[in-house]
């Protein structure tokens, strides 16, 4: 097939391999029928997820756990082999039997979205953002050896699992003196107001940015970090409730074929339909686990009521399962000023009443995990590792 110029072309370097430099955004997109009606689709799902972030009983618990949710499967994206219970244990100060340093990975991830959330409140997303983001994403873990927040001053390339050549790539980016050019075209399409629609335009700005590729570790992590930057800064969600990293992860061979095909083939259309139904199906998984939330926490409450376990304490306890879902006794009698006594016979009781369960087998140190709750969270975080 002969290479389409439509994303930019192909540049053959003296060392003898070809780098790809893409043209600026954006291209002229081409909206048949199925397009515009996936875009329709796309919009409503959001909107119905947004609307019901606004009813959740507590709707910064939500966020906060899938914001977690979102770091383990990105991290996942790139081969980092955490689990969710293993990041919540460590949150928790509690022992793990999982790799600290890949745990590591995704905690960074946590403070590198909270951070950039943040500072798109009030900020425009800037290169100068972008780089921030990488040094809090690559700080002190595996990458740290790999210029965090630097843009990369060598070539990188992309190749199959033990690839140790340029030569065996299937991607090559542009080569270190176009990467600067490349992002601060980047950065205009992305802080620039027109008439093209957002999600249409955060498509485009991922692809872009990852087929620029400006950093020699962490593109991809920051690349999905960017869509939720985005729509949030936009105004598009009053919260970050979607994270593609969940139908990523599902497609990642699709994913990857095709960004390849926008650089070879000039496929826009193809990436926009994919991409847009990812935002769908995330959409509405995100509403069927918040509306199952909503559902758990009524239970909960049913079930305090009808094995009288009454007080505010009990209450108070219930609730915080939802921002804490792995605790010992030590936790409650803390969190409520009980006595040991007192705090052991309340986790009794819930363990009576199922919300707790036990999970050690042990007579001392014993952890208790909220599992029905845990059960919505882990949802789509075990598939086998990527990579």
């Amino acid at each position: 097939m002969e290479q389409s110029e439509r994303a930019g072309q192909y540049v053959l370097q003296p060392e003898g391999y070809a780098a790809f430099v893409p043209n600026p955004l954006p291209p002229e997109i081409r909206y048949d029928t199925e397009l515009q009606s996936l875009l329709s689709a796309a919009d409503r799902a959001m909107a119905r997820l947004d609307g019901m972030s606004r009813v959740l009983p507590n709707p910064d618990l939500f966020i906060a756990m899938y914001v977690k949710k979102e770091a383990l499967l990105s991290s996942q994206i790139e081969g980092t082999m955490a689990s969710l219970r293993g990041v919540l244990e460590v949150e928790a100060s509690l022992e793990t039997g999982e790799d600290l340093n890949e745990i590591g990975e995704v905690i960074n991830y946590i403070d590198a979205m909270r951070y950039g959330l943040d500072t798109v409140r009030t900020e425009p997303i800037s290169v100068a953002l972008i780089t921030e983001i990488h040094w809090l994403l690559l700080r002190n873990t595996r990458g740290a050896d790999r210029f965090p927040g630097e843009i990369r001053r060598d070539q990188n390339y992309l190749g199959p699992p033990g690839a140790t050549s340029i030569r065996e790539a299937v991607y090559v980016p542009p080569p270190p003196e176009e990467v600067g050019p490349a992002l601060a075209e980047l950065e205009a399409f992305i802080q620039k107001d027109d008439q093209i629609p957002p999600l249409v335009r955060i498509a485009l700005i991922h692809a872009q940015f990852e087929t620029i590729h400006p950093f020699l570790d962490g593109n991809g992590r920051i690349g999905r970090l960017l869509i939720t930057f985005y729509l949030c800064r936009k105004g598009i969600l009053s919260r970050p409730l979607l994270y593609l990293s969940f139908f990523l992860k599902r497609n990642r061979a699709e994913y990857y074929a095709l960004l390849n095909a926008v650089r070879t083939e000039g496929a826009y259309e193809d990436w926009l339909g994919f991409f847009l139904r990812g935002v769908i199906e995330v959409s509405q998984e995100a509403e069927r686990s918040a509306q199952e939330i909503i559902v758990l926490r009524e239970s909960v409450v049913d079930r305090l009521l009808s094995h009288e376990i009454g007080g505010a304490g009990a209450v108070r306890l219930a609730y915080n399962l939802f921002e804490r879902p792995i605790v010992t006794a030590r936790d409650v009698t803390d969190l409520l000023g009980l006595s040991q006594p007192a705090g052991n016979a309340l986790v009794n009781r819930f363990v009576k009443a199922g919300i707790l369960r036990e999970t050690t087998g042990k007579q001392r140190y014993k952890r208790y995990e909220f599992r029905e709750y845990l059960a919505i969270l882990e949802r789509g975080t075990g598939l086998p590792r990527d990579g």
